[in-house]
């Protein structure tokens, strides 16, 4: 009887570890010319839906073509209305002013990895076409770079993809981009989204409540 309930319990934990998580990724092409030099930019949205619980994790797949890196800003807004900066003129300090000038982005914009704003001054690779490439952490300062630039210079630049973090992922998605400087046309050619969510706190809490009160029966009744 013992070794009923060790199985019985372990194949309880399995399964719950194996619900732990539930992952999603979800693209679209929209192809679209970014005006250059005009603050009005453009927008595109993708639609999550069908998950469970809460974003532990989200990253953000970025395909911009041609133009000049250092012209762009772009953001994302999630269900919830939380704004995260993606880009936000790279390379652009006081005493850069025009920032980088490679030819867009094939990259993955992540909570854990280098700021994408200072992308040259540390090891990179680009591709044939120019775009920067590989994983990277988000730029997140909301703050003009050509308005007060001692001021971006000198302000932290944390991962706002955090922020994201313990929301619900379902709903629609807006990502933002804008060329902000003359010379070059970039195109946004596709972004997408990966989602990693757990279950609510509430259910790790019944769930091991429960696990505890067939463990202390179990023992009870067996031992």
């Amino acid at each position: 009887m013992k070794q009923t309930f060790g199985i019985l319990l372990l194949l309880l934990v399995t399964l719950t570890s194996r619900a732990d998580l539930t992952n999603l990724t979800v693209s679209t092409s929209p192809g679209t010319v970014i005006p250059d030099a005009n603050p009005v930019g453009i927008t595109s949205t993708l639609t999550v839906s069908g998950m469970t619980g809460f974003t532990t994790n989200l990253t953000v797949a970025l395909d911009i073509t041609g133009g000049f890196t250092g012209d762009l800003y772009a953001y994302l807004i999630s269900p919830t209305g939380t704004m995260v900066v993606l880009l936000n003129r790279p390379g652009m300090s006081s005493s850069a002013s025009f920032g980088y000038s490679n030819s867009g982005f094939d990259v993955t914009l992540s909570a854990s990895s280098s700021n994408i704003h200072t992308f040259e001054a540390g090891s990179y690779s680009l591709n044939g076409g120019g775009q920067l490439t590989g994983t990277w952490g988000t730029d997140s300062r909301a703050i003009d770079p050509m308005g007060a630039p001692s001021t971006f210079d000198a302000a932290a630049a944390g991962n706002t993809l955090l922020n994201l973090n313990g929301t619900s992922p379902n709903g629609v998605w807006t990502i933002f981009v804008a060329d902000l400087s003359g010379g070059g046309q970039s195109t946004l050619v596709s972004w997408g989204l990966t989602v990693v969510t757990a279950p609510e706190p509430q259910t790790w809490t019944l769930l091991g409540g429960g696990l505890a009160a067939l463990w202390a029966i179990g023992r009870k009744r067996f031992v």
